[in-house]
This record gives structure tokens, sequence and C-alpha cells, in this order.
């Protein structure tokens, strides 16, 4: 049998039952499409071959340009192992640092200013760069590198091919011709994200964050706060990576190109710019010139070089700072990096400073300085805040910090989804649908330890995350608009209603919404409860996102809807002797023999008619009884085809069900609705009519199976339920089972019609939380006869997001609308599904074991 992937909400419970073992952690990787390292490279060694990935293959599809499969375009481009660049290659020469990394021709200089951040701190390197890969020793052409990926950790296994052009690497590489770290971890980064070309553009901070797991906090340095320079001390101090930019005034910041210039372009300019006889080692400089050739297509074409020596629409690494003594007064330093390894600032305190000859030997020691051109420098504080216009931050988990001494965040991690026609509302401007957004509590529970602010505040960091629009790019995703709003509650664990946002202004929000792959923003708010609102700037857009709240004290954040209940799931009990049980009782006997079994509230009561005394049943019982036998015959039961005839009759004629008030033969429709067996006219009701399937559905929910160790026709069901479910399992429905149904039909009638605000015939899907959690109120509260059977009229349901989103996109149609007999059917499905997990979770734990048959059973007939 072929191997057919699982689906989505198969995969989610799967991928978050490994996260419950442990999955997904730093210490546990996920291994990206299947691929184990380990099994992988043992394989090769074993078959004495190389490994070629088969899930990234050399080619077209991963530089990710259509353009490219045309074959002059493909003729410049040929795919290396190092073996086959240079003699002697090595993985890493003398340890990983800044200087081996220079930007090729590939739009990603972000991605490597985030890299040059990263071997900063050699912890944090080798968890990306795992320790033990090499050029030498068993050696097998395959390297693995870890990313963290919206909540986890994973493991990107590939193959050392390499894109080359006249033998020389196309895109990153290091100073040394013959190290590969940092062009095989870009090749692994391409993996993750389905090609090179996907990681054309970008900012740090995304890198950063897939690097450490960690959050960003974005600053407009012209907006900075007054002490940003002992914020970003702290961040120094805390191990935090940052990294900056200036802004070129045509939003092409951070090494992004434009849309409209794709890989193959970039790749053609590459060809006709190079002179394949004189390309010598020497000429592979990124700075490019008038009398030269360049392969920094994307640097000279898009970032600008100032004559200061900075480049702008550029990003750099922040790897320092410093207090220096320079004439008997302290000035504040700091130090930066070019991530192309060259072109530097050339003005105070750069490597060629002319009043370095005024600052203490001592003071230059400390500060490291050397007059190189390896892309470092150091600058004054005031002259960084002059230039630069954009400053990131990303704020360390605490698995990602060793050091005891640094102060750590106390974080909480949340995922959700926006569906449309259910969770995706928009902002605030659309309050109609607003409140359907996912929502989560977040509880301050402990004041920021500050001694020099007096105020009783929490400090913490909100980050929404939307997921996969990079990787998804090639199929025209592009990133939504986001952000999120921050209001005060008190004690409602449920899902806010519309009127809580109409009423109520936000405590705090993001500063914008803005279409970037994250939003994060510090707040400070006094010790509460509060619930974050995450959406998207315009409804009905669908998308995966995280939300982490990162807090200096102890925090609890954890989704609004995260209890899944049925109010007072009453058992249907009947008698399994189908002939005795139609032919003898009243519609309403076997209602007193579930109050005797149920509880002592039976006392004090009239007797009860035994079978066989018809006479005493009410004229509306009778009546009823009459009415079955007409529809059901001498058998007295109902199949599917034939509760599929009398629903839509009843429903498309918009009329009750009444006996014939003549010989008992006659036609058995009226206008009238008095009777018990009716369903009230509804002109608006808009259905195409019950399906077979439907109303195979209904009767399963009324037909569970009788639960004993036995065989009942060809259908065995376990011991689990003897106590619970006595019905019988036939496929049909007897008078008791039937008038069941009916009145639960008539019961969810009348909330369809609640919902039904705009007479449509149908309801909006962002109403069905609503119906759902209603779906009990038909009969509670209500007086109802002494010898009534069904003391409810159905169940109130709670669910959580989850089963909000996955009920909405089984039932809606494409304009986001419910009609009748979706919403019966759906209302059929949970009551029944309820019933069943309820019946086997004996001790109430929530947790319920099935054997395979047990399984196939109870989903194919519920």
């Amino acid at each position: 049998m072929p191997y057919l992937l699982p689906g989505f909400f198969c995969d989610r419970v799967i991928r978050e039952r490994d996260r419950r073992n442990g999955e997904g952690t730093v210490s546990q990787p996920l291994k990206f499409e299947g691929q184990d390292f380990v099994v992988l490279k043992q394989r090769c060694l074993a078959q004495k071959r190389l490994f070629e990935d088969r899930v990234f293959p050399a080619g077209v599809q991963a530089l990710g340009s259509h353009e490219l499969s045309q074959k002059a375009k493909m003729k410049a481009i040929t795919w290396k192992r190092p073996k086959e660049i240079c003699e002697n290659p090595r993985f890493i020469i003398g340890g990983a640092n800044r200087t081996d990394i220079c930007q090729g021709d590939l739009g990603d200089c972000w991605f490597l200013a985030a890299i040059a951040c990263l071997t900063l701190n050699e912890r944090l390197l080798f968890r990306v760069i795992p320790h033990d890969q090499s050029f030498v020793e068993n050696y097998a052409g395959i390297f693995h590198f870890q990313f963290w990926r919206y909540g986890d950790w994973v493991d990107v296994v590939i193959d050392d091919c390499l894109p080359t052009y006249n033998n020389q690497l196309v895109f990153t590489k290091s100073n040394h011709r013959n190290e590969f770290w940092s062009a095989l971890l870009e090749k692994a980064y391409a993996k993750l994200h389905g090609s090179y070309e996907a990681l054309k553009g970008g900012n740090t901070t995304e890198a950063m964050e897939d690097f450490t797991g960690g959050v960003t906090e974005f600053f407009e340095i012209k907006d900075a706060p007054s002490d940003m320079y002992k914020i970003m001390r702290k961040a120094i101090e805390r191990g935090s990576l940052m990294g900056c930019s200036i802004d070129d005034g045509t939003n092409l910041t951070y090494g992004t190109s434009p849309s409209g210039l794709n890989m193959g372009e970039l790749i053609a300019r590459m060809v006709r710019n190079m002179d394949n006889s004189l390309l010598r080692d020497s000429d592979l400089d990124p700075r490019g010139s008038d009398d030269r050739p360049t392969r920094t297509i994307v640097p000279v074409q898009y970032e600008t070089r100032m004559a200061c020596g900075l480049v702008k629409g550029h990003a750099y690494s922040v790897t320092g700072l410093e207090e220096a003594l320079f004439k008997g007064e302290k000035v504040k330093l700091v130090r930066l990096r070019n991530p192309w390894g060259q072109v530097e600032w050339n003005g105070s305190w750069s490597d060629g400073w002319k009043d370095w000859s005024l600052v203490d030997r001592d003071e230059k020691d400390r500060l490291q300085h050397q007059v190189t051109e390896d892309g470092e420098f150091w600058m004054s504080y005031e002259d960084f805040v002059y230039h630069f216009t954009k400053l990131e931050i990303c704020n360390l988990t605490a698995d990602a910090l060793e050091s005891d001494k640094l102060q750590t965040w106390t974080v909480s991690v949340n995922e959700g989804r926006w569906v449309r026609g259910c969770s995706a509302g928009g902002c605030r401007n659309f309050p109609d649908t607003f409140w359907t957004n996912p929502q989560y509590r977040l509880q301050l529970l402990e004041e920021d330890d500050d001694p020099d602010d007096s105020e009783v505040i929490c400090s913490f960091l909100v980050a929404l995350m939307q997921k996969n629009r990079r990787k998804d790019r090639k199929l025209g995703a592009n990133l939504f608009t986001i952000g999120f709003a921050i209001y005060e509650m008190h004690g409602n664990k449920q899902h806010l209603q519309k009127d809580f946002f109409l009423y109520n202004a936000s405590k705090a929000r993001s500063k914008t919404y803005i279409n970037m792959r994250e939003v994060s923003q510090r707040f400070r708010l006094p010790p509460s409860e509060y619930v974050i609102v995450p959406s998207t700037y315009e409804p009905h857009q669908e998308g995966e996102f995280i939300l982490r709240v990162f807090s200096e004290k102890r925090n609890l954040s954890e989704e609004a809807e995260n209890t899944i209940s049925v109010d007072r799931p009453v058992p249907i009990i009947f008698v399994s002797d189908r002939a005795n049980s139609n032919k003898e009782l009243g519609v309403d006997q076997e209602a007193e023999e579930g109050k005797d079994k149920a509880g002592p509230d039976k006392q004090g009561k009239a007797p009860q008619a035994r079978p066989g005394h018809t006479d005493q049943e009410t004229e509306e019982q009778q009546q009823f009884r009459n009415i079955f036998r007409q529809i059901a015959g001498d058998d007295m039961e109902i199949c599917a085809d034939e509760l599929k005839n009398v629903l839509n009759t009843v429903v498309n004629k918009r009329e009750g069900l009444m006996p014939d008030a003549g010989d008992g033969q006659g036609p058995w429709l009226s206008e009238s609705s008095s009777s018990p067996f009716s369903i009230p006219p509804d002109k608006d009701l808009k259905t195409q009519g019950f399906t077979l399937e439907s109303c195979r559905s209904m009767i399963a929910l009324m037909d569970y199976p009788r639960y004993h160790s036995q065989f009942r026709g060809s259908f065995y069901v376990p011991v689990a339920l003897t106590s619970i479910l006595q019905t019988d399992g036939s496929g049909r429905l007897n008078l008791q089972e039937f008038h069941h149904l009916w009145k639960k039909i008539k019961a969810w009638q009348k909330i369809f019609k609640h919902y039904d605000t705009d007479h449509s015939g149908t309801i909006n899907s962002y109403e069905m939380r609503n119906a759902v959690n209603d779906a009990g109120a038909g009969g509670r509260g209500r007086k109802m006869q002494t010898r009534e059977l069904w003391k409810q009229d159905g169940m109130g349901f709670h669910l959580n997001s989850q089963l909000y989103d996955i009920i909405t996109m089984r039932y809606a149609d494409k304009h986001m609308n419910i009609d009748f007999d979706s919403f019966i059917c759906c209302f059929v499905r949970l009551e029944g599904m309820f019933r069943a997990f309820n019946a086997f979770d004996k001790d109430g734990d929530g947790i319920i074991k099935l054997n395979v048959l047990e399984w196939l059973q109870l989903t194919m007939y519920a």
C-alpha cells in the first residue's frame, strides 16, 4: 500500500503529540522532510558513495527561477562539490568567525549579517552548525544544520553540491577559498525556504530568530528612546544579537531587491559582467568599481555607498559597545561589521582614523584596534545615531543563554490560525468580525524588579509571526499586513463576544499593522489579566501564526477557548427489544425508566402505563404513533430513505405533520403546526433538501449499538458502554428514536432561525461559534411534561478555535454561509461524537483508547 500523507489536521495532532514528547526541542530537533542525518550518512559510508539530496536536488528548482530552465542560462551555472572547486577543502578553518562571510550574487545580506552576529556567540553558532562535520574524516558529501522554525527546532540535511560559475561560488563564500561552512549553511537555509531565490529580500531579524529562537525588537532610530545606548548595552549583556541599516529612501533596505527582478536576470547580468578568461581571486571584491568586473550584483545596483564609507540599503551587524577615554573624556562607541567583509566606515574611530595616536595603548588593546580591511570597525555612538535609521535587537530565550549571570526572559508560546469564515476577522475597523479572531489570555503575575522605577508595572514583549509566507512565495503568497491589540479583562475564560469590543477600548496595541513576517513591541502594563487579539488588517485572509510573549517576570498565556466540553450530556436509553418497544410501549414510557435509573426524583410520581395499555396514552401520543405507523409501515421502523422523504417533505412544504382526521390512511401533511409531530413553518428556510448521507448520519446518532460483548447482526462492539447507550445498532429508527430526533431538529431549527438575522435562509459562518454554544438552550429552562423522556432538546457544546475552524471548512459554502441541512448535519455529528467519546471515557480523564476495529466502527458508522 503506498504511503499517503495523513492530511493537515492529522499532521497537526501528530505534531502536537510529538511536542509533548519533547520533539522539536534543542536536544531533539525535528527531522526536516523526514531525513535523518545519522542514518543517511551511515548508509552512504557503508555503500561508499557520496550523498545526493533528492529532496533538494542540485538544479533549476533549487535556484528557484523558472527562467533558468532555459538552456542558454543554465550553461552558466555548474553545481560542484568543494573537492571539485579547490584542493584541500575544509569545513571550518581556525574557527567560524565574522570574516568567513562574504556576500555573493544573492540579495541576502540580511541573512549574512545575522550569521556574522551569530559568530560572536560560539554556543549559539554550534547549535546551528553541529560539531564533527568534515571533508576529511568520514566524508560522505552530507552535512546538516539546525534552525528554529515557528516554535520547533529542525535539522536540515543537505548534500555539498554548490552553484558555481567559472569554478567560483555564485553565492555566499568565505574569505578563505577552501572554507565552506558559510556556503553550506546558506544552502541549508535555502532548502528550508524552498529555494535560493526565496532568500531574496528580508530583514536581519528574520534570520536572527531562525538561528536562535529569540524574539526581535525593532527600532526607528530617529524615534528611539533617549536611553537607547543603555538598551543596546543591556542587550549585549544579555547576549542579544543586533543588526542595523540605513534606509535609502526607496524602501529597498535589508538587502531587498525589486520584486520584478528574478534570479534569472541576476544570473544573466552576472554572466554578462564577468570575463571568464580574466577572472582571478583578487577580482572577487564586492565593492565593485568602474575598472573591474563585479560579482556583487545586488549591492552595486540597489545598495548605495556613501562618501563616509557606509552603504545605504544594507544590513550591518552590531558586534560590541564600549566606552573609551579620549582626551580625558568618555566616548560611547559602537562596533559594527559589514557582511561583505570589506567596505568600512572612514570617519572618526574608523580603522584608519588619524587620532588613534592620541588614544592610550591599553585602550587600543582593549578595543582590539587593527588597521585591516575586514569589514569591522568602530564608530562613535553620535555618528551611529546620525547615520543609521533602523536597529533590530534579537532577545534570546533562556535555553539559548549559557551564563547564569545573564538575565533571561520568561516565554510563553501559542500557535494559531486565521480561517476565512470563522476566525479571520480583520482589525478593529471591522467590528462585525473582529471578535471572531483568535484570543489569548495573558496574566501578568509579578511586577518588575527595578529599583529606579517606583511604578508598579510589568514589562513584556509581544511578538506576532506569520508562518510559511516566504516558502509559499513561489505559489503567489505575500506577507499579510498584521498586528494585534491588548484588552484588559477579568475572570472570563471564554471567547469574548462582539459587544465587549464595541464598549471597551484597548489598553495597548501594536504601533501599526505592517506586512512583515513578525510584528513585535515592548509594553509596560500593571499586573492584571488581559486578552491579546492577533489579526490581519483585512478580514477573510487565511494563514497560520505563532504568538509569543516575553516578560521579565512570570506570566501565563493561553488560548481563551482551551476547554472542550458539553453541557449535561444525557444518555440516550432505549430498550433493545424493538418489537416490544414499538408495539407495546408508549412514546414516553421509557422516560420514566430512564428517570428511575437516574435518581431519586422519581419518588412521589404517579405510576405510568404499562406495556399494552395504549388506551392510557394521551391523544397527542396516539397521534404521534399513528403518524409514525403511516410512515414506517407494519414493522414500525424507518430507514434513511424514508427519513429523507419525511424531512424533505416537511421542510420543503414548510408545513406541519398532522394525522389524518378520517381513517388514518390519508395524507399526513397539514397547514396546522399544533401537533407534536411538526416543524414550525418557515418560508425563508433555505435548503436544497436533506441528503441521503445526512439522514444516515442522523440515524447513526440515534442508533448507536447496544454496547455488550456479543454480535448484534454483523456489528461487534466492546463491553465499555453497557450502562450508557442501550440502542441496538440496526441502521433504522424505531418510534422512540425517531421522536427523540424529531424534537432535536425542532430545537435546532429555532437556534438556526435566531441567528439567521437577515432572513436569508442561511447563517453566517462567523455566527456558528455562538450557535454551537447555544445548541442546548432549546430545552433548558422550559417546563417539561411529567412523562417527557427528553429533559433537553440538545446539548450545549463548548469547543476550541481549532474545532470551529474545522466546522467552517467542513460545512460553510464559498460565500461563508451555512444552510439548514449543513447546520443540522453539523449538530448531529457533534452530538454523536461527544456521546461516543463520553461513553468510552469511563474514568473521566478526557482520554480514551481504541483499537483499530473499534476506531473504524465508530468513525465509519457515525
